[in-house]
């Protein structure tokens, strides 16, 4: 006869065992984690460098899991640094699939900076709400602007770069990443065709010129 002790262990290890899919999705949770701090890959597209390190401070609010389109022909930054961070849904999102509620992100962060031409567009369902400023001659405005994104391109040049800095040390922006972990700097950054997919995005200053909100059937370009 089974001890009790065999008869927990058979169970907890039963395929259909609803705490076996527990056990699942918090490995899958940890896996996440575990990503932000032991792939600091850095890879270049188009000349942007984009890192990947735990973050302390960034989105401070529960995201949607919608993501969004961001693009800009031209992204000036004075004030420039990036490092990775999990943003977090709401307890069983809708939004949620197999994430966990969790999706890994880098967070570019600009000081100060203006965008010329901007679009951002999100697909609520077979309709883009789409919002286009800063294209008819005066540019939009940027303070403090940190953007969580998980696709970044463009053509970039940085000024005074610091490339493996340990992102708790940095002086050139407001927000900072955990000790010890892998970030990048600059004192200024210019970025042309400028894309993201953005999960999150938060500013203190966001001066939006010759705003326009619309409703389409496509969404900004690529």
């Amino acid at each position: 006869m089974a001890s009790s002790s065999d008869v927990t262990s058979s169970a907890e290890n039963t395929p259909g065992n609803p705490e076996n899919g527990s056990a699942e999705r918090r490995g899958r949770v940890r896996l996440r984690r575990a990503a932000v701090m032991a792939v600091p890959a850095t890879f270049v597209a188009a000349g942007l460098a984009v890192l990947t390190a735990q973050g302390a401070l960034g989105v401070q609010f529960a995201i949607s899991g919608m993501p969004f389109v961001v693009t800009a022909d031209k992204l000036e930054g004075d004030g420039f640094a990036q490092f990775g961070s999990l943003d977090h849904m709401i307890e069983n999102s809708p939004n949620e699939g197999d994430t966990g509620g969790q999706v890994l992100v880098v967070t570019s962060v600009v000081k100060s900076g203006k965008l010329t031409s901007l679009c951002q567009s999100v697909d609520l369902g077979g309709i883009q709400l789409v919002l286009t400023a800063g294209d008819k001659g005066t540019k939009v405005s940027v303070e403090n602007l940190a953007i969580d994104s998980d696709d970044i391109t463009g053509d970039a040049s940085f000024n005074n770069i610091e490339i493996g800095r340990d992102a708790s040390t940095f002086d050139k922006v407001e927000t900072r990443g955990m000790p010890g972990v892998y970030g990048q700097q600059a004192d200024k950054v210019v970025i042309n065709n400028l894309y993201q997919h953005n999960y999150a995005s938060t500013a203190a200053v966001f001066k939006l010129p010759d705003l326009h909100m619309r409703f389409g059937g496509e969404g900004c370009p690529r």
